[in-house]
Formats: C-alpha cells, sequence, structure tokens
C-alpha cells in the first residue's frame, strides 16, 4: 500500500503532457530514491515560475515583465509581425531562422468545437497592434493542421482589412526527404503550392 503523499506526487507529475501513471511513478520514485536535492530544487523553480511568469502585453508570450525584452528591443523590425500558436513555436522560429521581427502569440487556434474563438486568441489585441500602422507584412506561422489553417485564413483576412500584406510558411516536401516517402497530404499541398523557379 503506497503513502497518500506519494500518490499525490504521483498524480501531480501526471498534469504533465505525454505523462501517464507508470511514467509520472517512475519519476516520482526517481526523485525520492535519488535525486531529492534536485527534486526540491524543481519544487521551487516550478513555484517560483508560476508565481512571477505572465505575458507580455505587446505579444502574449510568457514573460517576467510587462513588455518582454522581444518586443522592448530597438533592434527588431517593427514592420515585420509574425503570428504564432505557441510560445514554444515562438523559440522554435527565434532558434532557426534569421527572422529579426516581432511575435504575437495566439495561445492556440481558432476551435469553436472546444470554445477557443477570436476572444480566446487575444486577436481583439492583434486587431489594435494592426490599426496602428506599423506592421506592414503579418507572416502567419500556424500549423498545418484544420485548426491552424482555418486561424490563418481569419488572420489573412484581419491583416488586409487593415491594408498589412499577410503571409503564410511554406508547407511541403521536408529538406533531404524523398518524395517516395512523403505521406499523401504533405505530398498534395507541396504540389499545388508549387512556386517558379
Amino acid at each position: 500500500m503506497s503513502s497518500a503523499l506519494l500518490e499525490q506526487l504521483i498524480d501531480a507529475l501526471r498534469v504533465l503532457p505525454g505523462v501517464g501513471q507508470k511514467s509520472a511513478q517512475r519519476m516520482a520514485y526517481h526523485l525520492l530514491e535519488r535525486e531529492r536535492a534536485g527534486g526540491q530544487h524543481l519544487s521551487a523553480a516550478l513555484s517560483e515560475a508560476i508565481e512571477k511568469i505572465g505575458h507580455c502585453v505587446r505579444c502574449r508570450d510568457f514573460s517576467e515583465s510587462e513588455v518582454c525584452p522581444t518586443c522592448a528591443s530597438a533592434a527588431r523590425d517593427a514592420h515585420l509581425l509574425c503570428a504564432v500558436e505557441s510560445p514554444a513555436d515562438r523559440l522554435a522560429i527565434e532558434q532557426a531562422t534569421g527572422y529579426r521581427g516581432l511575435y504575437f502569440v495566439l495561445q492556440g487556434r481558432l476551435s469553436p468545437l472546444d470554445g477557443i474563438g477570436p476572444r480566446e486568441l487575444g486577436l481583439d489585441s492583434l486587431v489594435a497592434r494592426l490599426a496602428e500602422g506599423e506592421v506592414q507584412e503579418l507572416i502567419i506561422a500556424t500549423n498545418p493542421t484544420v485548426e491552424g489553417e482555418a486561424t490563418a485564413h481569419y488572420l489573412a483576412q484581419l491583416a488586409r482589412q487593415h491594408a498589412v500584406k499577410p503571409s503564410r510558411l511554406a508547407h511541403g516536401v521536408p529538406l533531404g526527404g524523398e518524395l517516395e516517402y512523403v505521406d499523401r497530404g504533405t505530398l498534395s499541398h507541396a504540389f499545388g503550392s508549387r512556386t517558379e523557379v
């Protein structure tokens, strides 16, 4: 029979994505058997992060201050605004590209069946930014899912209403990929979106 505290720890670890009962149990046992100091450090870091990290008022990304360092930087190109679904997507673009514009983090995608509409994505804040007149191009970097495509279409309409050029990240055959191994949906989209060389 397990202790109530051990069960609480296992249940608490299951809040993480992809962590089921067995994984949570392994983590809990590891922390208690071999990493008590690491567990205390994790607990303190998690508590402080939950308490002190909020959202930037300009881009909605995670931030410890009212305006995040990216939005506050004078070195960024304010004429370019990249809309992404999540902070993880923003980080991926920042690390993989030379993009030097600004971001708008939707914190999700349109999904009426799940009760996620324009208000939940903060699109009123995006409209206000587009209305300022500084943004010239809205780069739409939503994921190529049904909801991501619907969100991209909606964002493109908003951009056009404010005389902002909407653009969409390219989708298709991955670099180094071989056509015979690419899934049908990706290949069909890439073929339909082909460009002149």
